[in-house]
């Protein structure tokens, strides 16, 4: 289309869809991420799980935080039905000819060539900026340009306890550190139970508080949503990173199927194989696509190093609501080790398999277990914690297991 045209079409289709989308973020409730972004770097990559909020993040970021003038800042998703016949190079060409500074780009591991035009924008427009949105799955150093040097890259998780609290209670508690839940645990707990039950809250957030759909959605509906993300991640995610077809697609599925009846457990990938019907190989592939995808977490031994293609040595779904939508009744143990390692995981810590107790994080061994769980499996440890559920306050080594989703 000639020039004029084209900034017809993008005014009327991209502006007026961004702006629809725009008119219905709000500021009740931001995700920990929004503070901790610099927001001044040229390129910025997010990257998460379906569901955790990286759109909104983004619509706030505009509405909230730039608070651009008209036609300053566009948001739209890389599978916009406008991109069958444009590009994204031309696109941003336009948009910046026109006064446009501040570029929001969702999805955009759904563009085929990427990686090789945000490239070619970030290098003929040093004054636009430029934030994107991508699958966990996408590796972003590794596309077919090297973004490395370009691009500044987040992660956002699903929410902590502490988050789904302050979203669906409308609280304003704060994060605290590993470190203070370890020293100081006897002081915080008092504090946050003066203000609220954390154990009916904490068994409701474990079933379908992981995501912010949860005040969008009939909670009893959560499962069957996250029953379709798992589809799309397979089917639409990884079908455009990893290339697979229909029948890999299926497999994969049925490679989590297996694995959600057994976890936490420590993988024999030849059984496994054969019950999906497939190759060794291609079982670590997947068990490395669906980590990376953020439907697996994996432990590895400690001592042993970590590389691509690796058997973990034990295997846990993501997260907990994972767990509650495929099997109607989850083992409360598995239940409680997924929570503490995923809420671990998503402060991007170093977490180990022990030779002793459930984790090793910082030199320190943490044994998961119900109220009544002792320390005899760990007492000849220097260093240990007893992470207890079902109880609301803690004595000494022994912390209640709710208070680790107050990190984040």
């Amino acid at each position: 289309c000639i020039f004029v045209e084209c900034i017809r079409q993008i005014m009327e289709i991209l502006f007026s869809n961004s702006q629809n989308l725009l008119n219905q973020a709000e500021n009740k409730f931001f995700r920990y991420l929004f503070d901790k972004i610099d927001w001044n770097q040229r390129m910025i990559a997010i990257k998460g799980p379906r569901g955790s909020g990286k759109t909104t993040l983004m619509l706030q970021r505009i509405k909230y935080g730039i608070k651009p003038q008209a036609n300053e800042s566009l948001y739209f998703s890389a599978d916009h039905y406008w991109f069958y016949t444009h590009n994204l190079v031309e696109t941003a060409n336009t948009f910046y000819q026109n006064g446009g500074r501040f570029l929001f780009i969702d999805e955009v591991h759904k563009y085929p060539n990427w990686s090789r035009e945000l490239k070619n924008i970030y290098d003929s427009y040093p004054d636009l900026k430029v934030v994107f949105s991508s699958s966990s799955a996408l590796d972003i150093y590794r596309g077919e340009s090297d973004l490395s040097r370009r691009v500044i890259t987040y992660e956002l998780p699903g929410m902590s306890f502490r988050e789904y609290l302050n979203l669906t209670q409308e609280h304003n508690i704060h994060p605290v550190s590993l470190a203070e839940i370890q020293t100081v645990h006897s002081q915080i707990t008092p504090e946050i139970t003066s203000k609220l039950q954390p154990l009916p809250a904490f068994k409701e957030y474990l079933k379908r508080g992981y995501l912010p759909i949860i005040t969008e959605s009939n909670p009893e509906t959560i499962p069957v949503f996250l029953q379709q993300i798992i589809n799309t991640v397979v089917e639409s995610d990884l079908a455009f990173i990893a290339d697979y077809n229909a029948g890999t697609a299926y497999k994969v599925k049925k490679l989590l199927g297996v694995l959600a009846d057994s976890v936490p457990f420590k993988p024999n990938v030849s059984s496994i194989a054969r019950k999906v019907e497939t190759s060794r190989d291609s079982v670590y592939e997947w068990l490395t696509q669906l980590e990376k995808a953020r439907l697996l977490n994996f432990l590895i031994a400690e001592g042993k190093g970590v590389s691509l293609l690796q058997k973990p040595d034990k295997v846990y779904l993501e997260n907990t609501n994972l767990s509650y939508a495929l099997k109607s009744t989850p083992d409360i143990g598995s239940i409680r080790e997924t929570f503490l390692l995923n809420q671990l995981k998503n402060l991007q810590l170093e977490v180990r398999l022990p030779k002793s107790g459930d984790f090793l994080v910082n030199d320190t061994v943490i044994e998961v277990g119900g109220k009544n769980k002792d320390a005899s499996q760990v007492s000849h440890l220097q260093t240990y914690l007893i992470s207890a559920d079902e109880i609301e306050h803690g004595f000494g080594k022994k912390i209640p297991l709710w208070l680790f989703g107050m990190m984040y």
